[in-house]
């Protein structure tokens, strides 16, 4: 079983290639930077913030269609996305954040 660090790396990495799959695409970012409330030049410095990959699993997660497309296009099984965002900080509630 892999080790709590190993397995935020792992997420980590999934949830970045999930914010270039949506970044690449043309209906996807309107919609993404609209619900997030976020604009496009700011994604790079918001990367980096507690929460905000977790949040792009969430988005991914919550339309299957993008999921499904998410998943064909880069042979990640479906089930993955869910356990990504469980093991990233504000992914679930185990993890210790600050306010």
């Amino acid at each position: 079983m892999a080790n709590a660090t190993s397995m935020r790396e792992e997420a980590e990495t999934l949830a970045v290639k999930a914010l270039g799959f949506v970044a690449s695409d043309p209906e996807l970012l309107p919609r993404f930077l609209a619900i997030t409330g976020i604009e496009a030049h700011s994604i790079r410095r918001a990367a980096g913030e507690p929460g905000f990959l977790a949040g792009v699993l969430q988005f991914i997660l919550a339309h299957e269609p993008t999921l499904m497309r998410f998943a064909e296009e880069t042979g990640t099984p479906p089930a993955a996305v869910g356990k990504a965002l469980r093991a990233l900080p504000l992914g679930d509630d185990n993890h210790e954040h600050s306010i």
